[in-house]
Order: structure tokens, then C-alpha cells, then sequence
């Protein structure tokens, strides 16, 4: 990178953190950059402790979680849930059900459009609370589309706090309720993160195939009245929103 008057430190770190976009090596994400590998490495270790860069454990570094996070937020107000929201929409008409998107951010995801069922109650959530990975249909969706190692090293840094006296606690439950989810393509809720509602919910991807988020539809139990076909018009939803967002 060159220009006529010295990059400034935002300008540098702007540079490395759009390199880190496509390269994980120092020396790509130097060349990427046009800056000095020892600027690079002293950036990225600036980036780590912020959670915006994360070391892969082989010498590279790749995009952190504070990334998504931020990203979760600004998709908010960027509005890309207008742009799946006719499906969205579609869902809430078939079920009758609240309708729920949210995208993945760190350790949590993070709801960035709900569409409200058709009886006359509101679910406790909205646009931009947070939510657990263990014990929501968002969340197994989420973590069922990624390996049992990662998932683990997960449940160890969160802890699998009890939400209800349903919720998943036990790891070792925890995976074997994943391995149930990877098999039939979608997650239940049985009121493990609230007591009295139930929800089904399925992964969204983005153009590269990586899970981002997911969408669920939830109902009181006691008015849970679904349509035979819920987890089918779910997951097909969850596959209509993954095409919107690039995936293939």
C-alpha cells in the first residue's frame, strides 16, 4: 500500500483487519497490507486482546468473535433482516407461530427480527436480546452445524447454566442431543430456556456454508397447536434465508 502521506494507526489497522478477511499467515496478511510484518504481528496481537482476531493455533490468525458481534448489530440496523423478512413473514403465516431470526455472535446469538405469532400474547423476546447456545432451538441448530470439539470447548468457557428445570446441563446430554438434531436437520426447545414455551428451530449459513445464525418458530405450550409439517416449513424457511445471505 503506498500513498503520498504516512498511513495513520487506524488506516494501518483498518488494513490488517481487512486482510485478515481472506489471509490467515502473517506474511499474506503483510503483503496484503503493504505494511511491515513486525506492524502486522504487533496489529494482530492488538486485535486478539480485543476479540476482534483470534490465533489459530497453527501459527496464522483468523477473524474473532467480537467481529460477529459487531456485525451482529450493525446487520440490525443495516436492516438485513427487511431482506429476509418476506420469508420470515411466510413462516409466521403458515404456523401461526412467533417467528424468531438471530445471528451468531461469540458465544451467543443474538435475535435481529422477530415476527409475531397470530394469538393474541407476546413472547418475553426481542430484537437484539441475546440468547444461549445450549438451550435454545436457535442455539442447538447452531451448534449441531459445528464439530463436537468445538461445541465442547464452548460449553467450557459458558458453563450450560440451568435456565429452566428442562435445560441440557451435562455435556456429555448436550452432544447427544446434537448428534439427534445433525440427524433430522432441525432443534427442539421443550421449555429448557423458558418455562411454558416451546420452540423448533434450524441453522442459517452464509456463501461460504458457515453456520451464522438460524431462525425458530415458538409457541406457548399450552397453545402449541402446530402444524404437522412445522419442522419441515422451519428448515425449508432456514434454507430460503441461507440463500438471501449467498449460501449455495
Amino acid at each position: 500500500m503506498s500513498g503520498d502521506a504516512p498511513l495513520s494507526a487506524a488506516e494501518k489497522t483498518l488494513s490488517v483487519l481487512e486482510a485478515l478477511a481472506d489471509h490467515s499467515r502473517i506474511a499474506d496478511i503483510a503483503d496484503a497490507s503493504g505494511l511491515p510484518k513486525p506492524t502486522v504481528h504487533r496489529i494482530l496481537q492488538t486485535l486478539v486482546r480485543r476479540g476482534f482476531a483470534r490465533a489459530d493455533g497453527r501459527g496464522g490468525y483468523l477473524g474473532g468473535p467480537r467481529i460477529l458481534s459487531l456485525a451482529g448489530r450493525f446487520l440490525q440496523r443495516l436492516d438485513v433482516a427487511e431482506h429476509v423478512r418476506p420469508t420470515l413473514r411466510d413462516l409466521q403465516e403458515r404456523t401461526g407461530w412467533t417467528v424468531h431470526f438471530a445471528l451468531l455472535s461469540g458465544d451467543e446469538a443474538v435475535y435481529v427480527a422477530k415476527v409475531e405469532g397470530a394469538r393474541p400474547y407476546h413472547l418475553a423476546s426481542r430484537v437484539g436480546m441475546s440468547l444461549r447456545l445450549h438451550c435454545t432451538s436457535i442455539g442447538k441448530a447452531i451448534l449441531a452445524a459445528l464439530p463436537d470439539d468445538e461445541v465442547r470447548a464452548l460449553a467450557r468457557r459458558t458453563g450450560l447454566p440451568a435456565r429452566t428445570e428442562r435445560t441440557i446441563t451435562d455435556e456429555r446430554a448436550l452432544l447427544a442431543e446434537l448428534a439427534v438434531v445433525r440427524g433430522r436437520g432441525y432443534a427442539e426447545d421443550h421449555e429448557e430456556n423458558e418455562a411454558g414455551v416451546r420452540a423448533v428451530g434450524a441453522a442459517v449459513l452464509n456463501h461460504t456454508g458457515e453456520v451464522v445464525g438460524g431462525l425458530s418458530a415458538a409457541s406457548l405450550v399450552d397453545l402449541a397447536d402446530a402444524p404437522s409439517d412445522l419442522p419441515q416449513l422451519v428448515v425449508r424457511a432456514a434454507a430460503e434465508v441461507s440463500r438471501a445471505l449467498g449460501a449455495d
